[in-house]
């Protein structure tokens, strides 16, 4: 065992610890959770490992990685909810459970080779965490080879938060043990991280830790917001139409789709605060299946603008009103219709009405396969 400075981490020892990894051999290390063992994602070193801690060889390892963007490597196409999960969260407390696409597999199998591919993506997902300590990091960073990295204990046992504890249970059975000088800058958390599995579909809590379930719930939501000019006509027809389309998407109701991620909401440039919206578009919805008599309009403001993930503007003319409202809005703010402007039905009649949101529905359908694939 040698304890290190965290504030100012001995190369050289963490240079050894990631050999010993690297060459097939285990090493314990502190996270901000519970220690860890650090072993190369490898079937020799895996089984080796199995036998340490004393589980069957069918239980899997989360892969671990010193910073965020590494996650590029392992997963080619990251969800916009999951993107926003990991983007606040990591380093940190989570382990991260993503379902691939088979498109996707298969760009890994070819990226990483079959053994390594066999190893990490079983059936078709691959558990991610990024660690939240200074030692943590170096050492993950020093290696080589991907690294999986179960918690330092055996199979039943509490999972060890000190490196006394960590020889306590597996002694002479792991090569190396890197912690910090005072076992009070180890785990701060003293508990173990929470797993949450990402699908196409949903974000759901595999294991409670310390990130809470509200947390995650209010981190993942996805914030998008519709602009026209009154919010009376165009931009509630936007919200209510993507409502629809995220919950048969989701299958689930209308009134369930911000519980599954999802808050949608419109505003106008030059509204007038409280304003229904106009019977034309109330006759369209209803058609549908939506009730939009209970939508009143309101006006954009910066705040709204900062809280939303994604901002659709009616026109180009809309588009430079929001950025020049809040300038840092610039990369999350384009048109609805990338191909240019939805006109505005105002003084038409329920034909123009409908072909507006005939435009609309189509844009939409667009936008959100985008962003919820």
């Amino acid at each position: 065992m040698i304890r290190l400075n965290s504030g100012n981490i001995d190369g050289g020892v963490i240079a050894s610890a990631a050999s010993i990894i690297d060459g097939g051999g285990l090493v314990g290390f502190p996270t901000e959770t519970v220690f860890g063992i650090g072993c190369r994602a490898e079937s020799s070193s895996l089984e080796n490992l199995d036998k340490v801690k004393g589980r069957p060889g069918d239980k899997r390892y989360s892969l671990h990685i010193p910073d965020a963007a590494s996650i590029d490597k392992y997963v080619p196409n990251i969800s916009l909810r999951a993107r926003k999960l990991i983007d606040s969260c990591w380093p940190g407390p989570l382990t991260v459970v993503f379902e691939l696409s088979a498109a996707d597999l298969e760009v890994q199998k070819t990226r990483l080779g079959e053994d390594l591919f066999n190893i990490l993506y079983q059936g078709g997902t691959l558990g991610v965490r990024c660690p939240d300590d200074p030692i943590a990091i170096a050492l993950l960073s020093a290696c080589k080879q991907p690294v999986v990295a179960p918690s330092a204990n055996l199979s039943g046992k509490p999972p060890s938060v000190t490196a006394n504890e960590v020889i306590d249970q597996l002694g002479g059975a792991i090569d190396m043990v890197v912690a910090p000088k005072d076992d009070s800058d180890a785990c701060r958390c003293r508990q173990s991280s929470t797993v949450v599995k990402i699908s196409s579909r949903n974000i759901s809590i595999l294991r409670d830790g310390a990130v809470k379930k509200q947390d995650i719930e209010q981190i993942s939501t996805i914030n998008i917001m519709f602009v026209c000019t009154g919010n009376t006509c165009r931009s509630p027809m936007a919200e209510y139409l993507c409502r629809k389309y995220i919950s048969e998407k989701l299958n689930c109701g209308l009134d369930e789709v911000q519980k599954k991620g999802y808050k949608v909401s419109s505003a106008g440039l030059y509204a007038m605060e409280g304003m229904p919206a106009s019977m034309e578009v109330v006759e369209i919805c209803f058609q549908k299946g939506i009730d939009a008599r209970g939508h009143r309009s309101s006006t954009v403001t910066s705040a709204r603008i900062e809280e939303s993930d994604l901002v659709f503007a009616m026109t180009k003319a809309h588009r430079q009103g929001i950025v020049g409202i809040c300038p840092e809005s610039e990369n999350k703010c384009m048109l609805l219709d990338e191909s240019g402007d939805i006109a505005d039905p105002i003084g038409g009649d329920i034909r123009v009405y409908n072909q507006c949101s005939d435009s609309i529905e189509q844009a939409i359908g667009t936008r959100l396969c985008e962003i919820m694939t």
